[in-house]
């Protein structure tokens, strides 16, 4: 039996850039920016040749990280951000770039300049804690 005094549950951040296809839409523009901007060439040096195994990680990260399905978890277990990404040199020019690079991802996505704002602050803490070298 429903409380009708009960506020409706918000929606989750998943839910508010649109489940799975908004997410979905969030990383390929990521990615696609990532592929084709001259300055952000650092970046994509630390992805290798093919970007489909970083697009679906990505994906499959974001919409548990934002309240959806948690679909990396169920397919590789505990995330450990910070371990699995050990293996590539990730300073300050590539947390930078990251971040440049999804700022504009929501730009092209119409994202509002609020939503952007939020989600930067939120990317960069995790972005600037996969830093494994100075500079």
């Amino acid at each position: 039996m429903s409380d009708r005094h009960s506020p409706d549950p918000l929606p989750t951040l998943f839910e508010t850039l649109g489940g799975e296809p908004g997410i979905r839409a969030l990383v390929d523009r990521f990615y696609d920016t990532m592929d084709v901007d001259a300055d952000l060439a650092a970046l994509r040096a630390v992805h290798g040749a093919d970007l489909d195994q970083a697009r679906n990680k990505l994906f499959w990260y974001l919409c548990g990280y934002f309240g959806g399905p948690q679909l990396y978890i169920e397919r590789f277990g505990h995330p450990r951000l910070r371990a699995r990404h050990l293996p590539y040199s990730i300073g300050i020019l590539e947390r930078d770039q990251w971040l440049l690079c999804m700022g504009r991802a929501m730009q092209d996505l119409e994202y509002p300049p609020a939503r952007v704002e939020q989600l930067l602050n939120v990317f960069f803490g995790v972005a600037d804690w996969m830093r494994n070298r100075d500079g």
